[in-house]
């Protein structure tokens, strides 16, 4: 299993469409072959009324090699979606994690 995160920064005046969006945005990308599930995530820690608001992604797959697959061949895609949609007044960073072995 590795969870692929992707974190958001989201200006205020289009938190309301990007959240419509965001929806099916993650159900595109769960129709992918190797993802398992998603959920998405207010960050907390943001104060209300400050000019962006901050989400948090966390996308479940199979493995690294499922993950390897959507970096190559459909994460630009994706990408390119949102940039298309929103350009720069949602900015995208992303992580992979994996599990410790325990």
């Amino acid at each position: 299993m590795v969870l692929y995160e992707v974190s958001v920064r989201v200006e205020r005046g289009i938190a309301d469409a990007y959240l419509a969006w965001l929806p099916g945005h993650m159900q595109r990308i769960l129709a992918l072959p190797g993802f398992e599930s998603a959920e998405a995530f207010e960050v907390v820690e943001t104060p209300p009324g400050t000019a962006h608001l901050l989400l948090c992604v966390h996308y479940r797959l199979r493995d690294a090699d499922a993950l390897d697959a959507y970096l190559r061949e459909h994460a630009a895609a994706m990408r390119a979606e949102s940039a298309h949609r929103f350009g720069d007044r949602a900015r995208a960073s992303r992580r992979i994690l994996r599990p410790l072995a325990g």
